[in-house]
């Protein structure tokens, strides 16, 4: 991610915060509707919208320093899959994730902004997928 990518998801995320208890909801209802199957990987939908936007906020606000939370990606990567989290989930939870901060930011989620978020869920998943692989298959 460059710079400017990090400062835009920074910067956008700052607005998300006030409306966080809706933007989580805007997310797993499309989530739900792009795969009906995913609703079946949670229990808790209260606590989990809160672990959402806890996660992201860890995440956005350590951009800058990545290696610091990459310990803890990878760890939330293995985790998912004795979620049953499956590889195909990742794409749908960037489209869900861009969806959910179009509707949430309206005008200030231009194309530059939809970019840098596109960017940073793409690095997060990756990382995420990269250490599930590392999980043994049972």
């Amino acid at each position: 991610m460059t710079q400017t990518e990090i400062k835009y998801v920074q910067d956008t995320f700052m607005k998300v915060l006030p409306i966080s208890d809706a933007a989580a909801t805007l997310f797993y209802d499309r989530l739900f509707e792009l795969d009906p199957s995913t609703k079946a990987l949670f229990s808790n939908m209260a606590k989990q919208k809160k672990v959402l936007m806890d996660t992201l906020k860890t995440v956005v606000y350590s951009l800058h320093e990545f290696d610091t939370v990459r310990p803890a990606v990878r760890e939330l990567g293995k985790r998912h899959v004795r979620y049953h989290v499956e590889e195909r989930h990742y794409a749908t939870v960037g489209q869900a994730l861009l969806y959910a901060l179009e509707k949430g930011l309206g005008s200030d989620f231009t194309p530059e902004v939809k970019q840098a978020w596109a960017s940073a869920y793409t690095f997060l998943a990756n990382t995420m997928k990269e250490a599930a692989k590392e999980v043994p298959v049972k």
